[in-house]
């Protein structure tokens, strides 16, 4: 071989390689961010008893929803084994926060507890797969549940959920992202009166 092929095929097993590190980093981390959203949300008459801040639930699932995108990769969801249900639980975490950004979840009961029920669906469905089908490949006895729900085992399957919940994804954003400009366009039309009936008033 050519020194230049030697050197394309030493890179490109590097890239390879770093690729698939990073990706298995990620899913094995993430169950750490799952579990710590949980104990913050759970938490919160604690949080809000002795440190009167909520701002690092809030980001911390933000930083879980952004690290589990990968799981809505095709090459990715087709390639490596990964839990098949990660992408509906990508969307779960997505509706506790479309929660807690459009409702008072420290106020309102109800909102906690449907956020809450949102969180743990989807702290479910990504541990339950990733430990006794992605981490379970040496007991036999959950050869069958290993093959039902990993990604690359059932590929066809795992495409369809990974499109679906996307498109799921999608919905929520919109629906986020209308929300806002609502929000937004109140809170200018509230400093527009206000100003309007300051020099009303001065002028009495």
């Amino acid at each position: 071989m050519k020194p230049e092929a030697v050197t394309q095929a030493i890179t490109n097993s590097f890239v390879q390689g770093g690729s698939q590190w990073l990706i298995s980093t990620i899913v094995a981390f993430l169950p750490v961010l799952w579990t710590m959203a949980l104990m913050f949300h759970l938490g919160r008459p604690y949080v809000l008893r002795t440190l009167r801040r909520i701002g690092l639930r809030l980001a911390l699932l933000l930083i879980t929803f952004a690290l589990g995108w990968i799981f809505f990769n095709p090459n990715t969801v087709f390639n490596q084994a990964l839990p098949i249900t990660a992408p509906i639980a990508e969307l779960c975490l997505l509706l506790a926060l479309a929660v807690k950004l459009s409702r008072r979840v420290d106020d309102d009961v109800n909102a906690y507890r449907l956020s809450t029920v949102f969180l743990v669906l989807g702290a479910t469905l990504y541990y339950g797969p990733l430990v006794f089908a992605v981490e379970a490949t040496s007991q036999t006895y959950l050869a069958g549940f290993g093959a039902a729900f990993t990604s690359n085992a059932n590929p066809t399957a795992a495409l369809w959920i990974m499109w679906l919940s996307l498109l799921g994804v999608a919905l929520v954003t919109g629906w986020l992202f209308v929300q806002a400009v609502r929000s937004a366009s109140r809170s200018m039309a509230r400093r527009l009166a206000q100003k309007e009936t300051k020099p009303a008033s001065a002028g009495r």
